[in-house]
């Protein structure tokens, strides 16, 4: 089983995947969506605040709790029962990724403990970690399993996941040649933290809000201004960066209404991917979309203009739901970590080497 909470704090992925073949095979899928208050604490944590620690030893808690339950009710859609499920990879909800501090860290959170004591199954957890312990980003994780179930002699291929964050994988069309990988600014999670303050909505339907709005070109300068889109890779980045505050002070020298801020943070998104792609030499390679970003037809438009070269398709076409690709790479890296095999790229993170991530915590007999 894989279980993850991303960027957007809606509230828990949870799938249960068959990983015994050369493709995943997802059986189940279940969004647990966290409730209100759950989502109000977390979006305050996420940000520096009075009585931290103790706040975060409640809630890490009251995540766990939700991803337990996320676990039970996918298993019942699968008619399946938890002695048939060999592990669960739990990446639990980022509240910290802190790459370029002094003393580099990330922090999720969802006890571990609690998830295997209500489930009864042996859960893998606190996969970033060790990636950081030798010298890494400890981001993005999913490059490796798009390796695995993506690459192709002969294909010159980039995966973009269009999370909150946006970050894309790179495939050679040779095994000769790194892998690369790397955050390449937001994707989602401003247009949906904006389209929320304003039209008290949790996300932008298709994009049709922002399609009916007008780019702000000197905005989108300022935006682009911003030093992260200049930083070479390795690099990552998270909802802690890329806030309503970082939009509201570049905001200040504007006159824009709140629906051309939309349509401008569109633009944001489909130029920085698009710069970042090209950046890199696949920009007339095939691009494999996945995250919820997908549905933004509006985004996946400018995707277009702005890579007119490029194929792009869904990662439906090769047999794997775009919706679930995260999910399903924490069962798939718990299966690594319970095999002892490396779970990171260090072309991607930049570690010094490749390492078994995350910790077991095995079920009572």
């Amino acid at each position: 089983m894989g279980l993850i909470s991303g960027t957007s704090l809606d509230g828990v992925d949870a799938v249960v995947v068959d990983l015994s073949s050369n493709q995943p095979q997802l059986i189940a899928s279940h969004i647990e969506p966290y409730g209100d208050r759950l989502r109000t604490s977390l979006r305050t944590l996420c940000q520096p605040g009075n009585n931290e620690i103790d706040r975060m030893g409640e809630i890490d808690r009251q995540v766990a709790i939700t991803f337990a339950t996320a676990c039970q009710r996918v298993l019942e859609l699968a008619h399946m029962e938890s002695q048939q499920v060999t592990a669960i990879g739990s990446h639990g909800q980022t509240i910290r990724h802190r790459p370029d501090a002094v003393n580099p860290f990330t922090l999720q959170i969802g006890d571990p403990n609690t998830i295997v004591e209500l489930t009864g199954i042996t859960t893998v957890a606190d996969f970033r970690r060790r990636d950081m312990a030798v010298g890494g980003q400890g981001a993005p994780l999913v490059p490796a399993l798009h390796q695995t179930f993506f690459q192709q002699p002969g294909k010159k291929r980039i995966i973009l996941n269009l999370g909150g964050i946006a970050n894309i994988t790179g495939l050679p069309d040779t095994a000769a040649q790194p892998v690369i990988g790397y955050d390449t600014g937001p994707a989602n999670t401003l247009l949906d933290r904006w389209i929320e303050k304003h039209q008290d909505v949790r996300l932008d339907q298709k994009g049709e809000w922002a399609r009916s709005g007008q780019i702000d070109h000197g905005l989108l300068d300022e935006l682009l201004a911003d030093p992260y889109f200049q930083l070479p890779a390795p690099k990552s980045t998270g909802r802690e960066y890329f806030t309503l505050d970082w939009l509201q002070e570049r905001l200040a020298n504007h006159l824009t209404s709140a629906v051309d801020v939309q349509t401008t943070l569109v633009e944001l998104s489909a130029v920085t991917i698009a710069q970042a792609i090209t950046g890199e030499g696949y920009a007339q390679g095939e691009i494999l979309l996945c995250g919820g970003g997908t549905h933004n037809h509006y985004l996946l438009e400018r995707l277009g203009i702005h890579l007119p070269a490029a194929s792009i398709q869904s990662t439906s076409s090769y047999g794997v739901d775009p919706d679930w690709i995260e999910a399903i790479t924490f069962a798939w890296l718990a299966k690594r970590t319970l095999g002892g095999l490396n779970g990171n790229l260090a072309s991607v993170t930049g570690a010094a080497r490749n390492v078994v991530l995350g910790g077991i915590y095995p079920a009572s007999p």
